[in-house]
């Protein structure tokens, strides 16, 4: 049989068992076989593709079904709209003593001592057996989905009925001064028509003609909003006729703010209010310019005393005063005036009681400007190199740490001298690398400068240069030896020598030239060369074959042939470059 658990659960299958599903999902499709059905006898249909009938992981009951895909029923009933939580309410009155059980904080039988939502006391209610708080309404709802994210759910709309009369009783009360302003600016003669218009189109409704109905009164809801719709709003340009807002308008002759600068890069201008912020003209003094931006002319001269002085009134007028900036600015000025000055004197009361009260007044001293910034009424001239000439030397600023402290006879601190080619801080006064040493002097200067990297390259370059050209102009002593004695210019009578190592000594010859056969001479040289290339086996059975007597040419061959083991002191030169450790 068809393991289909695997299949559903998305378990790995066999290959054979992989080929059998895909059989039978091709007989499903075609009719052949009968389709699957879920928990419940439900035929499901096999045209539905797999990713909707695969249950996820979460949702996966091992079985085919659908259920994954349709709305899951809710546990009960869902809750009603005037079904909700009832806040505040208790369970009935409060326990006298402790009961075994209940909250160690407050005494409540249904929640915890680490549930209470009360101020931890110092002493429980389970130690004192006082304020035993009553219990809580534990109240069980079924809410749904759809509940538990209902944002009104359990909003009261009577308690809206509050905001409604505070606005109505705000309404009634602007309305009323709206009137009672009108009525002081309306002349005598204006109202005493007024009142005429009114009392006529009274006596023509029926009503009656009584004095008390025009004016300031309360009860008239006919004519309450007679003068006040027609009234101007006060700090806007408003046509109540109209209803048109005149806004930031200009005079046609003067030049667009957008046509001062045509570039597209330069300051932005809002065609809707008009204005351009910036100034459109960079790097020109703002009072050389024709426009200098809206920001020009509303930060400049008494535009920002103005702002306060407009600020200032909106909030007097919001507390009841009434102070208005462009029907008086006078007395609103005097006013602005007066309340900054009990504004700084209450500041400072502010200021004195919390000095007394808490102390510090010392760390509010200011220190004296000479102090502070350096500077001071003593005249001092100096020479160009640098001396003081006339007046006295300004002090240096000392710190808190210690200042020239020498150790180990340096006349410099450390960090005082900086070697570029190691990247290392030294003293100054011997150019020592290493912090703590003693002061060598001027040799430390020389002995660290002929010891550093480049100087060593440079006298090793030196050596190897004056090597070479040695080397070119040496001549071997053979091909000296040979050239002297082809020449003849070998001299009886010359001073003696100190004879060298290696070389061939005077004593040992006679006062008389030695005269040499040359052919001899070269023959003996080569039969030492090959000799030499020999080794020691070799060359001893050589000797043993080898006559006893020894030519003049053989020895003088053998004299040549060890020019190269000569004395190693014998090519040194003093350079004079030494080096101190």
């Amino acid at each position: 049989m068809l393991n289909t658990s695997a299949a559903l659960q998305g378990g790995k299958m066999s290959r054979e068992e992989f080929r059998r599903q895909k059989d039978l999902d091709a007989a499903r499709k075609a009719g052949t076989a009968p389709a699957a059905v879920d928990e419940e006898g439900n035929a499901i249909n096999p045209h539905i593709p797999e990713y909707i009938t695969k249950a996820p992981w979460y949702a996966d009951t091992g079985k085919p079904s659908l259920a994954h895909q349709r709305i899951g029923k809710s546990d009960g009933p869902a809750l009603k709209l005037d079904e909700w939580y009832e806040r505040g309410q208790t369970a009935g009155p409060a326990a006298k003593k402790y009961r075994k059980g209940a909250c160690e904080n407050c005494g409540a039988m249904t929640h915890k001592k680490k549930d209470c939502l009360e101020r931890p006391r110092k002493k429980g209610a389970k130690f004192t057996n006082k304020d035993i708080a009553p219990d809580e309404v534990i109240q069980n709802f079924q809410s749904d989905y759809d509940s538990k994210r209902d944002r009104w759910n359990g909003y009261d709309p009577s308690s809206y009925k509050n905001i409604v009369d505070e606005y109505e009783a705000t309404e009634a009360a602007r309305k009323k001064y709206r009137e009672e302003e009108i009525d002081n600016q309306t002349s005598t003669a204006d109202m005493s028509t007024a009142k005429k218009l009114a009392k006529k189109e009274k006596k023509e409704n029926g009503g009656g003609g009584d004095d008390d109905d025009f004016g300031s009164s309360d009860e008239d809801e006919d004519d309450e909003d007679k003068y006040a719709e027609a009234a101007d709003q006060i700090g806007q340009k408003l046509d109540t006729k109209t209803r048109i807002t005149v806004r930031n308008l200009r005079i046609r002759e003067d030049t667009a703010k957008y046509l001062h600068n045509l570039d597209a890069e330069s300051a932005y201008y809002d065609p809707k209010t008009r204005s351009m912020r910036d100034a459109p003209v960079q790097g020109m003094a703002p009072e050389d310019m024709k426009f200098a931006g809206d920001n020009f002319q509303r930060y400049s001269g008494d535009a920002t005393n103005i702002q306060k002085l407009q600020m200032f009134a909106w909030q007097s007028s919001q507390r009841g005063h009434n102070v208005h900036m462009l029907a008086n600015p006078t007395a609103g000025e005097l006013l602005h005036k007066e309340f900054q000055e009990k504004k700084e004197v209450l500041k400072d009361t502010n200021k004195n009681s919390i000095l007394a009260r808490y102390g510090g007044e010392e760390h509010l001293e200011r220190l004296p400007r000479e102090l502070l910034n350096g500077q001071t009424e003593d005249y001092v001239e100096y020479s160009r190199s640098g001396q003081v000439v006339k007046g006295r030397e300004r002090a240096i600023p000392r710190s808190k740490y210690d200042e020239d402290v020498y150790i180990n006879n340096h006349t410099a601190v450390w960090g005082s001298y900086y070697d570029l080619s190691s990247g290392q801080w030294g003293y100054g006064c011997c150019h020592s690398l290493i912090s703590g040493s003693y002061c060598t002097g001027e040799a430390g200067k020389t002995a660290n400068s002929s010891s550093s990297v480049s100087a060593l390259l440079e006298s090793s370059a030196r050596v190897k240069e004056i090597e070479e050209k040695a080397e070119k102009e040496r001549k071997s002593l053979a091909e000296q030896h040979l050239e002297d004695l082809a020449s003849g210019k070998k001299d009886k009578g010359k001073e003696r020598e100190a004879p060298k190592y290696g070389s061939r000594p005077d004593d040992l010859l006679d006062d008389d030239k030695v005269d040499l056969d040359k052919e001899k001479l070269r023959k003996a040289l080569e039969q030492e060369k090959k000799r030499k290339g020999l080794n020691e086996d070799d060359a001893w059975e050589q000797n043993k074959k080898s006559k006893t007597d020894v030519t003049q040419e053989e020895m003088e061959a053998y004299r040549l042939s060890r020019q190269g083991y000569e004395d190693p002191m014998a090519n040194y030169k003093d350079t004079g470059d030494y080096d101190l450790v």
